[in-house]
């Protein structure tokens, strides 16, 4: 069953000064609604791939929400990603069949400030290496805006890849081969990082499941290290983001500080992609 990554999200406890600082990074930000239950608001970047990246803020607090953060205690930073499946029942008839738990669909939707309603289903993963599913009942495009949002001034227009960090790499493996059925993977030991990786296709955009190699020692700085902080501090889900961009002088890391924690990289745009 192929799915495609659909969007990655962000949580903030500042909206407005996030929306101001991806802006000063060059993304043209669009703000968003209230969504249905009152707790979170937000804003979206959308790539002319489709995808997008999501700013969240809470408005109250809602200790229910599988994003919500206690006393933010992890603080801003990547809490998920979604993927794009063509029905979230089916998607998860599916995993059942081949032993994962999905939990849903569930529904769900928002009115926008022009009135307009949206509706979607979601389906939720029992561990925090995997994505939830997200699928629209309104059309998608009342959801992820088309036309001039879609340019940013920092040339990016979409995403290359997404890192997930994971406790054990043969066990998140066998969870996502049973969300996506037969797969080609690419596996690999990083030595000069100190980790353990498996990368797979979702649509256009890589994902890479990472772990720390069992034998990369403990004291050694560097992506190892930077994985187990992740680990520690964050648990499994979204480590890193690499997006594509096709202004060469826009290359570079970006500021954590503007991103409010998100590991976000910019690279060159190598080859044409298939947009959608």
């Amino acid at each position: 069953m192929s799915l495609s990554l659909d969007h990655i999200v962000i949580r903030v406890q500042d909206l407005e000064r996030t929306i101001a600082d991806f802006s000063q990074l060059g993304f043209t930000v669009q703000r968003g609604d209230t969504h249905a239950d009152g707790a979170t608001h937000n804003a979206l970047i959308v790539f002319a791939d489709g995808n997008y990246v999501e700013l969240i803020a809470f408005l109250r607090d809602a200790p229910e929400h599988r994003w919500w953060d206690a006393g933010n205690r992890a603080g801003d930073g990547f809490v998920d990603f979604a993927l794009l499946p063509q029905t979230v029942a089916g998607t998860i008839a599916a995993a059942r069949e081949r032993g994962l738990a999905y939990d849903g669909p569930h529904a769900g939707g928002r009115v926008r400030a022009d009135g307009e309603r949206l509706e979607w289903q979601i389906g939720k993963p029992a561990s925090a290496d995997l994505p939830f599913l997200y699928a629209d009942l309104t059309p998608r495009r009342l959801r992820v805006a088309e036309g001039e949002v879609r340019y940013h001034v920092n040339g990016v227009r979409g995403v290359a890849r997404l890192t997930v960090a994971v406790n054990d790499l043969n066990a998140s493996l066998a969870r996502y081969r049973a969300l996506l059925g037969e797969i080609d993977v690419e596996s690999d030991t990083l030595a000069d990082e100190g980790i353990a990786v498996a990368s797979l296709a979702l649509g256009p955009t890589t994902l890479r499941l990472a772990s720390p190699a069992n034998d990369a020692p403990a004291s050694i700085e560097g992506t190892a290290a930077q994985l187990r902080r992740h680990l520690d501090s964050r648990g499994e889900g979204i480590f890193a983001v690499t997006l594509y961009t096709h202004a060469i002088g826009a290359v570079r890391p970006l500021a954590s500080g503007l991103t409010h924690n998100a590991n976000i990289e910019l690279i060159a745009d190598s080859a044409p992609r298939h947009l959608h």
